[in-house]
């Protein structure tokens, strides 16, 4: 027979690794928050903290099962409790990341759910070395290697750039399809119809390419009859 009894008794190891993976998994969704993503601080801290918290159950909530696993058929496999992380997190992390045209968005801030899960996991078991660790490099990767990765993008790669077009004519939409499938150096994601607070036809048009593509784009729409004003963004990736 097991003797299982409820415990009120605070056990302050746990409370510093929930604590812990709470701090960390807070670390990076601070970052995620200045970079105004859609999952922020509140939910790496609530990943963090509850893969902690099955990571402290797997470890220490299965003892009452350890003395007579040797004389009975019990068994209880707490590696389980892990695995079922890694595979549940990746349901919300599916859940931040999404498509519009040819671009995939989010995709960083699904992967740092992930991470910060398996950090919450490890401080959970008792780790936090690990757990510091794998924070450290995790926001180093998300915010020193940024200015790195926006030179190769710029240098060699390309870029989403969302293109307003404020037309004259509602009808000219087609037009400015047209000339935007005419530049060889951009292409044509995907093409929003807006109306704007006068009333007035607004095209929101993702084009992926070089800045001086882009750029060159913005300048042939500018010169049609039919567009009153062109102003181009930057993407957000």
């Amino acid at each position: 027979m097991i003797d299982v009894t409820n415990s009120w008794e605070l056990e302050w190891s746990l409370v510093v690794r929930l604590l812990g993976a709470a701090l960390l998994g807070g670390l990076v969704g601070l970052e995620r928050e200045a970079s105004e993503q859609q999952a922020g601080l509140r939910t790496h801290i609530a990943v963090a903290l509850g893969a902690a918290l099955f990571g402290a159950v797997s470890t220490l909530g299965f003892q009452e099962f350890d003395r007579p696993r040797a004389a009975s058929t019990i068994q209880a496999d707490v590696s389980r409790v892990a695995s079922n992380v890694a595979v549940g997190i990746g349901f919300l992390g599916a859940g931040v990341i999404f498509r519009r045209g040819n671009v995939i968005k989010n995709l960083t801030t699904g992967a740092s759910l992930w991470t910060v899960a398996a950090i919450g996991l490890a401080a959970g078991v008792g780790d936090m070395t690990m757990a510091a660790l794998a924070t450290a490099v995790l926001l180093v990767s998300l915010v020193l290697l940024r200015p790195v990765r926006t030179f190769v993008r710029r240098r060699f790669g390309e870029e989403t750039h969302d293109v307003h077009i404020t037309l004259s004519d509602r009808d000219a939409v087609s037009r400015v399809v047209e000339t935007i499938d005419s530049q060889d150096d951009v292409e044509l994601c995907l093409l929003e119809i807006e109306r704007d607070d006068e009333d007035r036809t607004v095209v929101v048009a993702q084009v992926r390419g070089r800045d001086e593509g882009a750029q060159a784009t913005v300048v042939t729409l500018s010169a049609l009859d039919v567009v009153r004003e062109v102003r181009e963004e930057r993407g957000a990736s």
